[in-house]
């Protein structure tokens, strides 16, 4: 094999992530970002302090209902405005992606690499007035050293508390409880953050596939009864590679249960500790299905939001269901390896995971 052979094996094999401006991205992200409702700065600063109280007061709860990371030391909680968590957002991304270095900026790359760029910066502009708090097992917390570091989003938690009308003290709680069980998910089980690369590594990367390819495996695809996604991530299964599929599968099954734990241990841990814990519930869940705008369902179309909101009810379900039928001692098996992990068809059907696995 020449050298030639060798750049062009590489560049069928580069990942995705690699072709993005990164740098473009955050900060068309920022300038498009909303600054959020408005608030005083005295309101800011309570919250601020109120939110990171919140995250260390949950840490408790969270690790005596699920029985993990018990013994760790708590780590701090950044707390963030949306520009702060695009930049955020933007690192994650790139750690996420295994992206080490610049896009290329030469020619044609250049070019794409700005269109990637300012699509990224789009979507995280979006979506910085959307999410109210994140982990990242992918960064390194840069002050403390820790692998991963929680953000939770202060204007969007104060945006949606005062459009809920809820008690806004208990509300921070019961949303702290939620990103810190996802915190504790990776803190205990270390194996799933490089479970989650090796996927994204698999689904990210360019097969190098000629267009006759692809489209040979979409119309098989179409007549075969494999079961796919409804909307935008139904049409990307539609290009996957039988390896990407694979991978895609085991994402939505570990999303799936990464959220529907972390929405059964909010109700668990709520009512001993989140007063109003039933009127946030219903407020929120309401919230989540009413009706939004055309453009609103179109973006959460495109960017599979409504297919994030399955993986909250379908994963609580099934969580809801082994924890009940075997207790969370048990149900904590789950986290053992990849081989424990729900499969596609026991998600619905819990019984068959546990007679699989216990």
């Amino acid at each position: 094999m020449n050298s030639n052979d060798t750049t062009v094996d590489q560049a069928d094999t580069e990942s995705i992530g690699a072709r993005i401006d990164w740098g473009l991205a955050a900060s068309t992200g920022k300038r498009l970002a909303r600054s959020g409702p408005k608030t005083t700065a005295y309101t800011i600063d309570a919250a601020h302090a109120e939110l990171a109280d919140a995250a260390t007061r949950a840490e408790a709860p969270v690790r005596e209902v699920t029985g993990l990371a018990d013994g760790l030391r708590v780590p701090t909680t950044r707390i963030l405005d949306r520009r702060e968590w695009v930049d955020a957002a933007s690192r994650s991304m790139q750690s996420m992606l295994g992206v080490t270095g610049d896009a290329d900026t030469s020619g044609l790359a250049a070019l794409s690499a700005k269109a990637g760029g300012v699509q990224a910066g789009g979507l995280l502009a979006f979506l910085s007035g959307a999410i109210l708090g994140q982990y990242d097992p992918f960064t390194p917390d840069p002050d403390t050293g820790d692998p991963g570091v929680l953000m939770v989003v202060a204007p969007n938690i104060i945006a949606v508390e005062r459009s809920l009308k809820v008690v806004p003290s208990d509300f921070r709680l019961w949303v702290c409880l939620h990103e810190v069980t996802h915190r504790v998910q990776f803190s205990a089980n270390p194996w799933l953050r490089q479970y989650m690369i090796d996927n994204l590594e698999i689904l990210t990367s360019d097969a190098g596939e000629t267009t006759g390819e692809i489209l040979g495996r979409i119309t098989e695809t179409l007549r075969g009864d494999k079961p796919r996604e409804k909307g935008v991530l139904g049409a990307m299964q539609l290009l996957q590679t039988p390896e990407q599929y694979e991978a895609f599968n085991r994402m939505m099954m570990l999303g799936t249960l990464l959220e529907g734990h972390a929405d059964h241990v909010m109700d668990a841990v709520g009512p001993a500790h989140v007063p109003t814990v039933a009127t946030i519930r219903q407020a929120f869940d309401k919230r989540r299905t009413a009706p939004r705008n055309p453009i609103q369902r179109i973006i959460r179309a495109l960017i599979g939001m409504d297919a994030k909101l399955a993986q909250y009810i379908r994963g609580k379900a099934f969580v809801d269901e082994v924890v009940g039928a075997v207790g969370m001692e048990q149900f904590n098996t789950i986290w053992t390896s990849p081989e424990t992990m729900p499969r596609p068809n026991e998600i619905d059907e819990p019984r068959l995971w546990m007679q699989r696995v216990l």
